[in-house]
């Protein structure tokens, strides 16, 4: 199967290079190209291919939002303005592992995040690197909450968020600097530049950052590069484009409650460290026929991570990662009115070839994933109401292979997934929208989880069935949205501290299919303009995620806060000024190991408090801002009943300066 799989890979690839070289032989003279006919500006949204309409039930968070708020990172924007609750990672870095509706550990195996179309989500168990993504190149983020496996496939149970960047031909030359300095020896240099010219455009973005972080041996340094070329007009559209991210980072470990409470700033581990080093490519083109649409993207990724482990005197434990995923997404859209009536059609492939390779001294796990998916979605458009319907089949193969294993040590095996979906949205007035979706998503074990489960053996593939059911009231300057949601799942992908891992030692954990587990709730956002200068928004969810049969029948899931609150209130009065303040409240959870629920302790609930003022003289713009400004103590990752705890950070404070022209 392997080798099948392969040469479609190689086909596919071949098909994407003609495509790309037939297009750019329909580019005319660059003198004769007039940038006011070029396409409209990327915007992959709920079909992946561009649209006036957002997806069904979609939040939106804007460019000018993001400005607005002060925000520094994609996912920190993520996190503040779209509600979406955050788990600080391992390694102290921005990219907080995100969990829409409550899948706890393995929450970001549940999401599937893209830029531009292109998957960035890890084939790995790390939260996608948004830190690599500048926060000046963002268009919009569009956050669509349920389902969606039929467009994006495995590990869209929770949802999906979508980056647009601002990759449009825009005439002349524009730019920003920023730089940063706060507490704990924080500096950020960030720069970007981007030039349109005869419907060409080009951007390139530097970002640099340097901080001790909150913890000992906690320190960070990261360097990213992103940029691209593109030609745009009228019917056609063809591009390339290169990120790049580098990151040296401390490993402070975790803490028990007592250590925590003594000290929270202190490691166990100060000598424990890690890198990383990936590497992205793309390829994209798009072509307009009459009423045909054809598009396509070829990316190929590269990452490298490294680890150094110290245990008491003994010599230090390294390991050494190197993964490659290549991805090619084809696809059509053939649109056609009649009568009032829209129909949008869409049919695509999706083509994943990942593998990683690993040389360490207690582990020569490799393993690689193949996969080929077809996905079918007609939509059809009233005056007042949207119906759609899709479908697609995936094939996946899968192969591990670790000759250090003390068990089970190798397997080859190929599977069949389906997934569909039926949704539909009715204008009840011009200011109330009634929106519905069911469906079935579906996610594999990634390559951690599946060379890191019990004996090694293979995991079983979950499967969710979903519904939602919502509605919203108002118009741009006051809005709410709420939803019901239920996920019934099978066979759920879930990392369990308390058994023995892969080698057959306690302690460590391992990779597991649970029992059928349950996620429902209620999620509600509302955002309100009080005055002119004043905007005031919220998100509010509520999740009640158990296991609804097996031993613990009833039993709440780990890691999982049954209610989330996140307010903000934003200033603009139009005279150089701004101010944005935030405040987000977390209840409390069961401890990572606590299935039984027989813990006597639960992590505590929190407030946070954040702030910012910014004044704008010229081209200059100087700004305050601060995260956790009560310097609350408190931690979200915690494995043990009252231990293994991963402390949050204290209070941040930033200084920045920042020049566009």
């Amino acid at each position: 199967m392997k080798s099948a799989l392969s040469n479609r890979h190689a086909v596919a690839c071949k098909a994407l290079v003609l495509f790309s070289i037939a297009a750019i032989h329909t580019i005319p003279a660059a003198a004769q190209a007039d940038p006011d006919q070029t396409l409209p500006q990327v915007t992959v949204s709920a079909s992946r291919f561009e649209s006036d309409a957002a997806p069904i039930g979609a939040t939106v968070i804007t460019a000018g939002q993001i400005r607005e708020a002060g925000i520094n990172n994609v996912n920190e924007a993520i996190r503040k303005i779209g509600g979406v609750f955050g788990r600080q990672n391992y390694s102290g870095t921005s990219d907080y592992s995100l969990d829409l509706r409550g899948f706890g550990t393995n929450s970001e195996q549940n999401i599937a995040i893209f830029v531009d179309g292109i998957r960035i989500s890890e084939n790995e168990l790390q939260p996608a690197m948004l830190s690599s993504i500048p926060v000046e190149s963002v268009e919009r983020i569009e956050i669509v909450r349920g389902g969606s496996s039929v467009l994006y496939g495995d590990g869209a149970t929770g949802g999906t968020i979508q980056i647009i960047t601002k990759r449009g031909a825009t005439q002349g030359t524009h730019g920003s600097v920023v730089a940063a300095v706060g507490n704990r020896g924080q500096e950020e240099l960030r720069a970007s530049l981007n030039k349109g010219w005869d419907g060409f455009s080009f951007d390139a973005n530097l970002g640099s950052l340097r901080t001790d972080n909150y913890r000992d041996n906690n320190e960070l340094r990261q360097d990213n590069f992103s940029g691209g070329l593109q030609w745009a007009s009228a019917d056609t559209r063809v591009g390339f484009r290169v990120e790049a991210a580098r990151e040296d980072f401390g490993l402070p470990g975790s803490l028990t409650y007592d250590e925590y409470r003594d000290d929270p700033r202190q490691t166990n581990t100060p000598y424990d460290k890690g890198t990383l080093d990936s590497d992205r490519y793309t390829l994209y083109g798009e072509k307009k026929l009459g009423q045909l649409q054809l598009a396509a993207d070829l990316s190929y990724r590269e990452k490298t991570s490294t680890s150094s482990y110290t245990y008491g005197t003994a010599p230090a434990s390294r390991s050494r990662m190197e993964s490659t995923v290549t991805q090619f997404s084809p696809r059509l859209r053939y649109t056609s009115a009649f009568s009032g009536v829209t129909n949008e059609f869409v049919a695509g492939m999706d083509f994943q070839n990942a593998d990683r390779k690993t040389k360490s001294d207690y582990s020569n796990a490799d393993g690689s994933q193949e996969s080929i998916a077809l996905y079918l979605r007609d939509e059809v458009r009233f005056s007042k109401a949207r119906i759609a319907f899709g479908v697609r089949h995936e094939r996946f193969d899968q192969d591990f292979s670790d000759p250090l294993s003390f068990s089970f040590s190798e397997y080859d095996r190929s599977f069949s997934l389906n997934a569909w979906d039926l949704q539909g949205s009715y204008d009840l007035t011009s200011i109330i929208n009634l929106f519905a979706k069911v469906g079935r998503s579906y996610r594999v074990a990634n390559i951690d989880e599946y060379t890191f489960s019990p004996n090694n053996e293979p995991l079983t593939p979950q499967r969710s069935n979903d519904a939602e059911l919502g509605a919203s009231f108002g118009n741009k300057d006051h809005k709410l949205t709420a939803r019901v949601f239920r996920h019934d799942l099978r066979d759920e992908i879930f990392y369990d501290p308390t058994i023995p891992n892969v080698n057959g030692f306690g302690g460590l954990g391992a990779n597991v299919n649970l029992d059928p587990t349950r996620r429902q709730g209620l999620e509600i956002e509302a955002s309100t303009r009080i005055t002119s200068d004043v905007t005031m928004s919220a998100v509010l969810q509520h999740v009640s995620a158990k296991f609804r049969s097996g031993p613990n029948d009833g039993k709440e899931m780990v890691l999982v806060p049954k209610n989330i609150a996140t307010f903000r209130m934003n200033w603009l009065p139009g005279n150089g000024q701004s101010a944005d303040v935030g405040l987000q409240w977390v209840d409390s959870q069961r401890y990572g190991s606590d299935f039984t629920n027989t813990c006597s302790a639960r992590i505590p609930s929190f407030v946070t408090l954040d702030a910012r003022y910014a004044k704008r003289i010229g081209a200059w713009e100087l700004a305050v801002s601060g995260t956790n400004l009560t310097d609350r103590d408190y931690f979200t990752q915690a494995f043990g009943c009252r231990s293994s705890i991963y402390p949050d950070p204290g209070r941040t404070v930033r200084f920045t300066a920042r020049m566009d022209f």
